[in-house]
């Protein structure tokens, strides 16, 4: 009876990502032609996906390479884009900390922004849920992300410039974060952050090497945390 319901949740997890695969495909194209038009070779391209698995922080430092930014400034632009993960482990650590130090490591290194939102909304919606079903639905939420991932980077590393430039893919890339941001906004505190943020970054973007994102971020950050505090002083 325990396999059976450990194998219902983990194609649970897995039909309920199946439809990121709609953008999670063109925005792997895109890095796959972008890094290789950059001057990446095949492998490059391939260990930049499987080694960093996150594909905006890859797509702002593969373009502040291609503008020879200094190297100090496109890993700490890389790892401003990715700060949300710090959040994303710290909000998932309640329910996958008591898991064993290897399955945590898996879990961490298949942190990225689909699994969090799935996975963050099920267990809220099913607190009931055991430590092992929880990990079994992050895996199955996981498991048609990755192979996409990683089997269109190499789609588009090879064949590069022969997608046509008008095809628009790279469409997909503020389309897969409206996708995951949008039900994230619960509450005016969250609005408020994406709306500074949204603002800052306009206002900022002739700041050279992307710090525009740094400064917009910790903007957005400080206007949510000052929101709540607000809210929680009413009486």
């Amino acid at each position: 009876m325990a396999v059976a319901s450990t194998k219902s949740v983990y194609w649970r997890g897995f039909r309920d990502s199946v439809p990121f695969i709609i953008v999670v495909l063109p925005f792997a194209l895109v890095f796959g032609v972008l890094a290789t038009e950059a001057g990446l070779n095949l492998s490059q391209v391939m260990g930049f996906s499987v080694v960093v698995i996150a594909g905006a922080a890859q797509l702002t430092a593969l373009q502040l390479m291609s503008e020879n930014a200094p190297t100090i400034v496109i890993l700490a632009s890389a790892l401003a884009v990715n700060l949300r993960m710090a959040m994303y482990s710290a909000s998932l650590a309640p329910h996958l900390g008591p898991a064993s130090l290897w399955k945590r490591a898996f879990v961490s290194y298949l942190l990225v922004d689909q699994s969090f939102a799935l996975a963050s909304l099920k267990y809220e919606a099913e607190p009931e849920m055991t430590l092992s079903l929880k990990l079994t639905y992050f895996f199955g939420v996981i498991s048609p992300i990755v192979p996409v991932w990683y089997g269109f980077t190499y789609v588009g590393a090879v064949l590069g410039s022969a997608i046509p430039s008008d095809f628009g893919i790279e469409l997909a890339v503020p389309i897969a974060f409206i996708a995951l941001i949008g039900p994230a906004l619960r509450t005016v505190a969250h609005v408020i952050a994406a709306l500074v943020s949204v603002v800052a970054v306009l206002l900022l973007a002739w700041v050279p090497y992307n710090l525009d994102l740094i400064i917009a971020g910790l903007l957005g950050m400080m206007a949510g945390a000052r929101v709540e505090l607000l809210l929680d002083d009413k009486p």
